[in-house]
């Protein structure tokens, strides 16, 4: 993801280098029939691009508002993504309680919250349109992989998988059933984070108020070199490509935001997201299995 410290003025200016060579041409040209060839007539009154300026505005800040909305509801819903993931782990090593610590428990227990955190990067992937299994093989066994392989959606199917496991650890009694509803009401919980990041990804910004606000771009700036050249003459070169280049990149602005999950710089950063959330999970995992060296001190007000 791009950050501030590290925009680099070519991806910027990158973005529109054909459109402004084509508007320097073509003031250019302008130019030189007013002056060489004497065609005075085609000057313009100001105040015709001034009102087109002021209403194309009001557009691109509507799209530009539009977009950046869908941007920032999909890293709200991958914040989400973290809390609940967070809270699923906390939920399976602290609720699920064998007489004694078996390997099997604690072997379910590791189990699961990799599993967590492949779903964090599967899901990723999958938005991307990228392979969903790619690199979650380390966090996976063999068989939950050859189970995945039969699904269109993977995030989908490791939920199942989830609630799967969840149903066994009731049946051996690490669980009961108070608590494996609140397990279950996580799982929904990421379940739903899900369907709205897919609903962002599949629901596309208008094609016609895309089409409109471009065609609108376009017109004026091809009548603003006609306003111009009476008051500053080649002098309006740079400044028609100046006023060009900041409702281009506007416009771009906006289009690169409008869909977070396209694996572009400007995505949401759902891949640093997932390997955060891992970390996490897996301190997690370690604070679970780390005995203290010393008995710890419990406050009367806990014990009951």
């Amino acid at each position: 993801m791009l950050l501030k410290k590290n925009i680099p003025l070519k991806y910027v200016f990158g973005k529109i280098k054909f459109e402004i060579l084509l508007v320097t041409i073509y003031t250019l040209t302008i130019n030189i029939f007013y002056y060489q060839y004497d065609f005075t007539n085609m000057v313009i009154p100001l105040s015709v691009p001034m009102v087109l300026g002021t209403v194309l505005s009001l557009l691109l800040a509507f799209r530009s508002n539009q977009a950046y909305d869908r941007w920032w509801e999909a890293r709200t819903i991958w914040g989400a993504i973290v809390n609940d993931s967070r809270s699923l782990t906390r939920q399976v090593l602290s609720l699920m309680d064998a007489t004694y610590q078996s390997e099997e428990l604690t072997g379910f227990q590791e189990r699961f919250v990799k599993r967590q955190a492949a779903w964090c990067h599967s899901l990723g992937q999958s938005l991307r349109k990228t392979d969903p299994l790619k690199g979650v093989d380390r966090l996976l066994s063999r068989r939950e992989l050859n189970y995945l392989m039969k699904y269109d959606n993977v995030p989908a199917a490791l939920l199942l998988l989830h609630g799967k496991d969840l149903k066994y650890a009731m049946e051996q009694g690490w669980i009961n059933q108070y608590q494996q509803v609140a397990l279950d009401q996580t799982l929904s919980k990421l379940c739903d984070s899900m369907g709205k990041c897919e609903r962002i990804k599949n629901t596309v910004f208008p094609a016609t108020y895309s089409l409109y606000t471009h065609f609108t771009v376009i017109f004026f700036i091809l009548l603003l070199p006609f306003a111009l050249i009476d008051v500053l003459g080649f002098m309006e070169i740079p400044l028609v490509v100046a006023i060009a280049a900041s409702f281009l990149l506007i416009e771009k602005m906006a289009i690169n935001l409008q869909d977070p999950f396209e694996n572009k710089p400007t995505d949401t950063p759902v891949t640093t997201i997932a390997r955060n959330i891992e970390k996490d999970l897996r301190q997690m995992l370690h604070e679970q299995y780390s005995a203290p060296e010393e008995p710890v001190q419990v406050p009367t007000y806990y014990v009951l």
